[in-house]
C-alpha cells in the first residue's frame, strides 16, 4: 500500500468506544508517525468510555486519517446534529459520549468528522468496514445498515475456521472489520477476514495493526486505564 504514497505505513485500528488512554497507548506503543504513516480507524470511537470527545480531538490530529461509520457513531451523530438520545444508545455508552460535550458543547468539527466518515473503504483489493458485509452480493447491493451492524460474515467465517475450513468467502484479498468482540482479546484471522475489535468498549484491550506486516499493538485493560469508571458496564443486566 504505502510504495507511491505519501504514507511510510498503513495501520488499521478496532472500536475505541471513549477509550481515549488505549488509543494513546496503540499509537505510542506502535511508534505511528501522525505525518508520515496512515491510520483506518473501523468505527465506533463514539460511547462506553468516558472520552469520546478526546478521542476525536486525537482522530483529527492525524494527517492520513481513514475513518469509517460504525453504529455506535450514527447514532451519537442523530443526538449531536438532532438530539435524538434513544434509552438504547443511551445505556450502551451513550451517556457516557453526552457526559464528554457536558461543559464544551459539540464542536462543528466532530459533527462534520462523523458525518464524512466512510460506510466502506476498498484499496488494493483490501476492503475495511465497521460490521460486515452480505458476503454473497456486491457493495453497490449492501444495505447501508448491513455495513453498520451486520455479524454474518463475521459469524461464518468463525464456523468455517473452527471446522478447518479457511476458503476465502469473497474475491477481496482481506477483509477488515470491528463490531463483533473477539473473546481471546487479540485480533482473529478467519478465512479472509481480520477482526479486530478485542473488547475495548467492555474490559478488553484495542488492538491496532500494521496492514503490511501484521504486527499488531494493543493497549492495557481498558478498566485497569479508567479505574473506578463502570462503562457499559453499569448498564448491563
Amino acid at each position: 500500500m504505502s510504495q507511491g504514497t505519501p504514507w511510510k505505513n498503513t495501520f488499521v485500528i478496532g472500536d475505541i468506544h471513549g477509550a481515549h488512554r488505549a488509543l494513546q497507548q496503540c499509537l505510542q506503543r506502535s511508534g505511528f508517525d501522525y505525518e508520515h504513516d496512515r491510520l483506518i480507524a473501523l468505527g465506533d470511537v463514539c460511547d462506553g468510555w468516558p472520552d469520546t470527545r478526546d478521542a476525536i480531538d486525537a482522530l483529527m490530529r492525524i494527517r492520513h486519517l481513514v475513518y469509517l461509520l460504525g453504529n455506535h457513531d450514527y447514532l451519537a451523530l442523530q443526538w449531536m446534529k438532532y438530539g435524538v438520545a434513544e434509552d438504547l444508545w443511551l445505556k450502551q455508552g451513550g451517556r457516557e459520549t453526552i457526559a464528554s460535550y457536558q461543559y464544551t458543547g459539540v464542536p462543528e468539527s466532530h459533527i462534520q468528522f462523523l458525518d464524512k466518515a466512510h460506510l466502506y473503504f476498498l484499496e488494493d483489493n483490501k476492503l475495511f468496514v465497521h460490521a460486515g458485509i452480505k458476503f454473497y452480493l456486491g457493495l453497490e447491493q449492501q444495505d447501508h445498515e448491513v455495513f453498520l451492524w451486520d455479524r454474518e460474515l463475521v459469524q461464518t467465517a468463525l464456523y468455517d475456521k473452527s471446522q478447518g475450513k479457511e476458503a476465502p468467502l469473497t474475491s477481496y484479498d482481506e477483509i477488515y472489520v470491528g463490531h463483533t468482540v473477539m473473546k481471546a482479546q487479540h485480533p482473529v484471522h478467519a478465512c479472509e477476514v481480520w477482526m479486530m475489535d478485542t473488547g475495548a468498549g467492555w474490559s478488553g484491550v484495542l488492538s491496532m495493526m500494521n496492514v503490511e506486516t501484521k504486527q499488531i499493538f494493543q493497549s492495557d485493560p481498558v478498566p485497569q486505564l479508567y479505574p473506578g469508571v463502570q462503562g457499559r458496564k453499569a448498564y448491563r443486566g
